[in-house]
């Protein structure tokens, strides 16, 4: 059989294992994806071996160690860091695809599958990958292990600088001296240039005059020492022309100093931002279920301050960066993005997502927001502010599940506080929960105790509460108006399904026992079932 049906048949073999490509995803996540739930614990688990092994290894230098330490830290953690390294070398590409994309090609084109184009380019991405930075101090951290040739235990830094893998901090801090890595290699060369040079000039004029220079080594080490502006002290220059080489080092060296340190700083504010929203989302990715709020207005200021006040997580995503910053200030989590942009949703699973806000101050925005929103998720909750009652139709219609209008909320309010003030004084008590009582709603779950229960048979006035109604929804869909059906002030006869919402009164640890009943109640039923 051919190399290249051998390489065909074993690619699409591989393409069509699901086993092999839940492996692939698993370890990939495990190693490089800083979102996995699992990869904290598989850094812990590596900074452990790595001090543990330095450790080792520095102990061993004065005196000889336990045997059991020397099978630990030569099999054991060597062994690990060489399976680590050829892991990441294996999920660092997909060579599979390689070779499909190859022969999906030559199918296409008619013409025959090139082995060897294949082949190069498997070896290719190989090698970008073996001689990355970061692969690098990976095969030289395994080195220290050999320990029979001493030359080798040096190599015992680049176990320490193996850390930066598991640091994110300093991660984010080489990524900004990165984004300036061509100005940084210019000011090396610079540096070389300056140091070469007067090196040079004054072991020309001090080595036969000044016994502390007697190599270039020793010039070298002068001029790196004064151009640093450390200037210990041990090499002084006693000839006129080397004092003269010595202030014109000393000045540039200052120079030099200024143009590193504009460099760094200039780096730090062009990507501090960037570092910023980085760290933001990586937060946002730990929470388990949350809300997002599009546009800090004064109202989102007011529902955010009520969601913090229950413990409820939320995103704030507002346009301009001052309003974030104002939130980020509070403490809470804010994202300066364009929320009518596919962009601004790109790195956010809407798995997690409970609902989304819209409460910008122009409905026509929001109806972008909302065609965004739905872009990525269908089923998300979607509540959206209005103003303007010609926008009602066309927000439902870019996916809206809810309306809300303030002024017009303000102005029925209002009318209501004219006709009856101490009611409405009350509602706005419990709506605020200033008096400690409040409204809230407790879904009927599957095998509760309310599920198939007659409201005459809960007996609410044992928990502490007040039932105000029961809200079914039709055809067990939660996103539309249309399909809820609310039963005010129900009968006594009245049967509870599941998925059916009790709206209820009371105080608040009323009505938290009574959730937490009715969820243990359910927890227990499955149990059972199992």
């Amino acid at each position: 059989m051919k190399l290249s049906t051998i390489l065909v048949n074993f690619a699409f073999h591989l393409e069509g294992s699901q086993k092999y490509k839940k492996i692939k995803l698993f370890f990939k996540n495990l190693l490089e994806n800083d979102d996995y739930k699992y990869k904290k614990y598989f850094d812990y688990f590596m900074i452990f071996l790595i001090l543990s092994s330095v450790a080792i290894i520095i102990e061993e230098v004065k005196t000889p160690i336990n045997k059991w330490l020397y099978y630990y830290d030569v099999y054991f953690v060597t062994g690990v860091f060489l399976i680590e390294y050829l892991l990441r070398m294996w999920v660092y590409n997909d060579s599979r695809k390689i070779i499909i994309d190859e022969f999906e090609n030559s199918i296409f084109l008619e013409k025959e599958f090139n082995t060897k184009k294949v082949l190069k380019e498997i070896i290719k991405k190989k090698i970008e990958y073996v001689t990355s930075p970061l692969a690098i101090i990976d095969l030289l951290a395994i080195l220290p292990s050999y320990r029979e040739l001493r030359i080798l235990r040096v190599f015992v830094l680049f176990r320490v600088f193996k850390l930066l893998r598991y640091s994110q901090n300093i991660t984010h801090f080489l990524q900004v001296l990165a984004s300036k890595k061509l100005e940084l290699f210019t000011l090396l060369l610079l540096v070389t240039f300056v140091v070469l040079i007067s090196g040079i000039s004054i072991y020309v004029f001090e080595e036969q005059q000044n016994p502390n220079i007697s190599t270039l080594f020793d010039a070298f080490y002068w001029s790196l020492v004064t151009i640093s502006t450390v200037g210990y002290g041990d090499i002084t220059p006693e000839t006129k022309e080397g004092r003269a080489i010595t202030l014109i080092i000393i000045l540039t060296g200052i120079g030099l100093i200024s143009f590193a340190t504009s460099i760094i700083v200039s780096a730090f504010n062009e990507k501090m931002d960037e570092v910023k929203e980085n760290r933001i989302l990586h937060n946002i990715n730990k929470l388990n279920n949350f809300y997002i709020i599009c546009g800090y207005t004064h109202m989102a200021e007011l529902l955010a301050n009520r969601l913090k006040r229950e413990k409820k997580n939320f995103v704030i995503l507002d346009l301009k960066k001052e309003k974030t910053e104002r939130a980020l200030s509070k403490g809470y989590l804010a994202i300066t993005a364009d929320a009518t942009k596919k962009e601004a949703f790109k790195k956010i699973d809407f798995k997690r997502v409970k609902a989304v806000v819209t409460l910008t101050e122009k409905d026509m925005h929001n109806i972008f927001i909302c065609l965004n929103v739905r872009s990525f998720s269908r089923d998300v909750f979607l509540i959206s502010r209005t103003i303007d009652k010609n926008s009602y139709k066309k927000l439902k219609l870019a996916g809206a599940d809810y309306l809300i209008s303030p002024y017009e909320t303000a102005g029925i309010f209002g009318a209501k506080i004219i006709e009856q003030p101490i009611a409405i004084e009350a509602i706005n008590d419990i709506l605020t929960a200033k008096k400690n009582a409040l409204c809230d709603q407790v879904e009927v779950l599957k095998g509760s105790f309310l599920e198939n229960r007659r409201v005459g048979e809960i007996d609410l006035g044992k928990y502490k509460l007040i039932l105000l109604g029961v809200i079914r929804v039709k055809e067990g869909d939660f996103s539309t108006d249309l399909k809820r059906e609310f039963f005010f002030n129900p009968p006594e006869d009245f049967k509870l399904k599941i998925n059916d919402i009790l709206i209820i009164m009371g105080y608040n640890i009323s009505i938290n026992n009574f959730k937490t009943l009715v969820t243990e109640s359910s927890i227990k039923h499955a149990r059972k079932k199992r």
